[in-house]
C-alpha cells in the first residue's frame, strides 16, 4: 500500500473485497509500533455488525477505496479483538496466520567469523 497517505484521510472510505465486493466503511487505522506506518485497517462491516481488522499491505487504494485482495467472507470471519484499542503482537500474529500471510522472522544476523584462536588449528 502507499506508506505516504495520512492514515486519517483512510477513515470514512469505502472498502471492497478481491470480488469487488463491497466490505463496508474503515472506521479506524492502526499504526506499527515500530515504524509509524499504518499496518491494520478496522472496517465497518455493516450497521449493527462489527468491525473486522484487514491488512493495509498488501490492499491497494484506487480511486478513493480501499480494495483487499481477500474474499469479503475471509474478512467477516477475522478475529474479532474490538476496536479504539491496541493491537498486542499476539492479537497481530493471529491477524497475519488469519490472513495466510507471511510472518516469519527477520533472518538472524550473519555470524562473524574474525580468524581463528591461536593454537586451535595447529597439529598437537
Amino acid at each position: 500500500m502507499q506508506t505516504d497517505i495520512d492514515p486519517r484521510h483512510l477513515i470514512g472510505r469505502k472498502a471492497f473485497d478481491r470480488n469487488g465486493t463491497r466490505i463496508g466503511t474503515i472506521d479506524e487505522v492502526y499504526l506499527d509500533d515500530a515504524t509509524g506506518v499504518p499496518e491494520w485497517a478496522a472496517i465497518r462491516t455493516g450497521l449493527f455488525s462489527r468491525d473486522a481488522f484487514v491488512p493495509l499491505e498488501p490492499s491497494e487504494l484506487i480511486d478513493g477505496a480501499l480494495h483487499v485482495p481477500f474474499e469479503r467472507a475471509l474478512i467477516k470471519d477475522a478475529p474479532d479483538f474490538g476496536v479504539g484499542r491496541h493491537l498486542s503482537p499476539e492479537q497481530e500474529l493471529q491477524l497475519y496466520h488469519h490472513y495466510g500471510l507471511d510472518v516469519t522472522a527477520p533472518p538472524p544476523l550473519p555470524d562473524r567469523d574474525f580468524g581463528r584462536l591461536a593454537g586451535k588449528d595447529e597439529p598437537a
